[in-house]
Formats: C-alpha cells, sequence, structure tokens
C-alpha cells in the first residue's frame, strides 16, 4: 500500500463515496417499501402460478410475489394491514383500555342528554308514522286530547328512558363490541390510515434510518478500502458492499429500539430512540386514535350494524318495550282493550324498534368531535404510563416479522454498488 499510489487513493475516494451513498439510498428505499405502493403492482411470471404452492411459507407471505403468478411489489405494511392492526391491539390499545373504558370517556349521560335532544322533536313524527301504518282507523279516531296527552307521556319520560338504555350499553358493551374486530376491519377499510399512522408516530426515527445509511456507509467504505489492499480480489467490493447495506440496516433498527430501558455508561445514558420520545409519541398517537379510530361513528357503527348488532338492537327493543308501556300510562288499557293485546303488541314492538335508530347520534360529528377530546387525553394519559417494553411493541411489532426483507434489501443493492463501482473504476 502506497499512499502516493494513484489507484489506491481512488480507491480511497470512491469507495467510501459509493458505501456511503449506497448506505443512504438503501436505507432510504427501505422506507419507501415499508409504505408504498399501497397496492400490488407488478407483472405475471410464466410458471410462477404452478411454483407458488411449494415455496416455502416465509417466502409466500413476501409481498413480491401472489398465489396468482404475478411478481412485484407492494409496501410490507399495507400488505399486512389487517395482521399489523391485529398485532397493535394486542401489544398498546388493549393495555391502554378497553372497548368498556373507551365507552365511559365519551360520557354516556351525555350521549343520553344529546340523544334525547335529537329525538324530541322527532318522537311525534315517530309514533304517529307508526300508528297510521298499524292502526290508521283506531289513531285517525282517537280524540286529539288522549293524542296529546301520550305525545306528552311519552317526551315527559324519555330522559329517563334514554338514559337507562346508555347505561345499559355500557354494562354490556363488551358483549355488544368486539374492539380488536372493529380495529382491524376499520384499517383493512382504511389501508392508508395505517401507513400514516407509523410514519407520523416513527418519523423521527424513520428519518434517522435514512441518514444512519450514510453515517455508517461512509467510515465502513473506508475500512472496506484498506480489505481490498489486504485481498485484491473482485468480489471483496460486491461482498463487502452486501455486508455493509445489511449491517446499515440491522444497526439502524437496533439504535431505534434497543435498549429497551435506559441504560447508564459511564456517566451517558442509552436508550432506542423511539422509546425516548414516549410522551410525544403518546400524544401523537392519541390524537390519531381519538380522531380516527376508537369515535363514536365508529362505536355507533359497530354497535348497530357491526356482526353484534343483532345484540345491541334486541337490548335496545328488550328495554324499551316496557319503557313504551310506561310512556303510555293511563291509556294503556283501554287500548289494549279497543284493539286486542296482540295489535297492541305489535305496535309497542314497532314503536321500541323504531326507536333504535335514535342511536343513529353516534354519528353526529360536531358532538363527536366534542367527545373525541375526551379520548384523547385518556389515550395520552394512559400510553405515558405503559412500561418501555410495552410501549416499544407499538411500533417495534408492526415491523419486526418483515425486518429482514430490509436486510435482504441492503444486501442486494450493495452487491449491485460494489458491481458498478468495478464497472466505473475497474479497481
Amino acid at each position: 500500500m502506497h499512499w502516493s499510489d494513484p489507484r489506491f487513493l481512488t480507491q480511497l475516494v470512491s469507495v467510501p463515496l459509493f458505501t456511503g451513498v449506497i448506505g443512504y439510498v438503501t436505507n432510504w428505499t427501505g422506507v419507501i417499501m415499508l409504505f408504498q405502493p399501497m397496492r400490488f403492482h407488478g407483472v405475471r411470471v410464466p410458471g410462477l402460478r404452478f411454483l407458488y404452492p411449494y415455496l416455502p411459507r416465509r417466502v409466500q407471505v413476501i409481498p413480491a410475489i401472489t398465489h396468482d403468478g404475478r411478481f412485484g411489489w407492494q409496501g410490507i405494511i399495507p400488505s399486512r394491514v389487517a395482521k399489523m392492526a391485529s398485532i397493535s391491539v394486542d401489544k398498546a390499545l388493549l393495555k391502554v383500555g378497553s372497548i368498556g373504558d373507551f365507552y365511559r370517556e365519551f360520557e354516556p349521560d351525555k350521549i343520553a342528554d344529546h340523544i334525547c335532544a335529537t329525538a324530541r322533536g322527532e318522537i311525534r313524527g315517530v309514533l304517529e308514522h307508526i300508528m297510521e301504518r298499524e292502526q290508521p282507523r283506531l289513531w285517525h279516531d282517537l280524540p286529539p286530547v288522549l293524542k296529546s296527552a301520550v305525545y306528552t307521556r311519552v317526551e315527559q319520560r324519555l330522559p329517563v328512558v334514554v338514559r337507562g338504555l346508555t347505561e345499559q350499553l355500557g354494562e354490556h358493551i363488551e358483549q355488544l363490541i368486539d374492539a380488536k374486530l372493529l380495529v382491524i376491519r376499520y384499517f383493512e377499510e382504511h389501508p392508508e390510515l395505517m401507513n400514516d399512522m407509523l410514519r407520523e408516530v416513527g418519523r423521527k426515527e424513520l428519518r434517522f434510518m435514512r441518514n444512519f445509511g450514510f453515517y455508517f456507509g461512509f467510515p465502513a467504505g473506508i475500512g472496506l478500502v484498506f480489505v481490498l489492499e489486504a485481498v485484491p480480489q473482485w468480489w471483496v467490493l460486491p461482498l463487502g458492499g452486501a455486508v455493509v447495506g445489511w449491517i446499515a440496516n440491522w444497526i439502524g433498527i437496533k439504535l431505534i429500539f434497543e435498549p429497551v430501558f435506559p441504560r447508564r455508561v459511564g456517566p451517558f445514558v442509552f436508550q432506542g430512540l423511539f422509546l425516548r420520545r414516549q410522551p410525544e409519541v403518546s400524544d401523537v398517537l392519541a390524537e390519531i386514535i381519538a380522531e380516527d379510530v376508537i369515535t363514536m361513528k365508529n362505536v355507533g357503527d359497530e354497535l348497530l350494524t357491526g356482526p353484534r348488532s343483532d345484540r345491541t338492537r334486541y337490548l335496545l327493543e328488550t328495554a324499551l318495550r316496557p319503557a313504551v308501556d310506561d310512556a303510555v300510562g293511563f291509556a294503556r288499557t283501554a287500548v289494549r282493550v279497543g284493539i286486542g293485546t296482540e295489535r297492541y303488541d305489535r305496535i309497542r314492538d314497532a314503536v321500541a324498534h323504531e326507536a333504535v335508530e335514535f342511536a343513529s347520534v353516534f354519528g353526529d360529528q360536531e358532538f363527536g368531535q366534542q367527545q373525541a377530546g375526551k379520548i384523547r387525553r385518556f389515550v395520552a394519559r394512559q400510553m405515558r404510563q405503559l412500561r418501555a417494553d410495552e410501549f416499544n411493541e407499538l411500533l417495534r411489532s408492526a415491523i419486526k416479522q418483515d425486518e429482514w426483507l430490509l436486510f435482504v434489501h441492503g444486501g442486494v443493492l450493495g452487491i449491485g454498488a460494489g458491481l458498478i463501482h468495478l464497472a466505473i473504476f475497474r479497481v
């Protein structure tokens, strides 16, 4: 090795630049691979469809091939959105609180008051519609004084009835809503939200990953020059590039997530970069959950149209039937005699069924925004109190099973960079 040798000086300048740039490009493209594209894009490869069933499971789940024989790419996170949502619920959300805790934060009493305020202007129309459909002649012949008495009685009893309903919903909310299924289905329908959430939560860490590729690759390239001098073989650069690309990603991820708990070494304290930002990330995630995931609209949709909605409607209708009897009050016996028990019960059930629709107040956007602030504060407070290892799982678990793809990606680009260097400088 001679410091004045032009070949050595060329290597000393070009190799670190190549390894630094390839480290940056590796991590930059690796971050893109996590999130983009949202849908699979690829081309059909002859024979791949027949080969696919015989590939190892670990290869089949790579978002680069499909069972129908296409080869291309889909972002790791969009391709795993259901799994990642499931992991996020198990590792983080259920540690923050149950669906019952979230429902209590919505303040059922205020929900009841809002339902009453909304329903009071419509209750007369609902009763008119039902009676004209079920017993038009009886309703037409009923004296106006008696009609007015029924209206007044129902409106007076409405606050007590509705408050009882919201309390019953709270008591049975765990049986009425599968929180895990709610979150998974929502993210499956809105995969871009999972992308946005993880981007926002890990914003600083993702930027660090991109820059770390260069910070590590450049000095590693200087070391590679001396290895090349000791072993002057053509394959050293491609192999060295693969090692640099692989290790750059591996160390970058380690620095983000480890050590989990603060570790003191002399005057210095080391901890994973993500974990140092627990208070900041808690606030960011709380806002996303409150604004997009555990919202009053989503909870209301799950109650009334979700897979367990039949239980919700049965609970509400069962609770409303005696409430209808109580509201009709003094007229109940006379009405039963006039139209018969069977017809009266049919009217009562119809009132209960129609009244269930007042629960659509959960979808009131303005009211939902008011209640979202309570969810945001609750989630932020609970997440700040999570242990470091529990908090770490929030982002770590989402990418851990697929991070080896990033390592392979770095290695492949490193080989390519080494071959390009050989083609340009022939050293």
